[in-house]
């Protein structure tokens, strides 16, 4: 998933961030105000692991809002680039051609 999602919904996602990492505060919240750079550095600090660790974690994590993010801005997960099928139409003004005759 695009961090930038994730940083454009952070109030809605910092409460997840919080359950994944209950080590974080509000406090920590406030300061990394949906950065990744931000996140990785505290939950460095806070955790005391390491540098790819961190990143493995922060991708798992971006990985698991995917379907919340879609969801809270009313969007599906599933092939959003899907349009429905258009209803044939006839050439004299666009009347829709019933697809079975009895």
């Amino acid at each position: 998933m695009n961090w930038d999602r994730i940083e454009g919904n952070w109030k809605q996602l910092r409460g997840k961030v919080q359950e994944k990492w209950g080590k974080l505060t509000n406090d920590h919240s406030d300061v990394i105000a949906g950065r990744r750079e931000r996140l990785a550095g505290k939950l460095q600090e806070v955790y005391g692991i390491g540098k790819d660790e961190v990143n493995r974690q922060i991708d798992e994590f971006a990985e698991s809002m995917h379907e919340i993010v879609n969801t809270e801005s009313g969007k599906t997960s599933r092939n959003t680039d899907a349009k429905p099928a258009a209803a044939p139409t006839d050439s004299h003004g666009g009347l829709p051609i019933p697809l079975s005759v009895s």
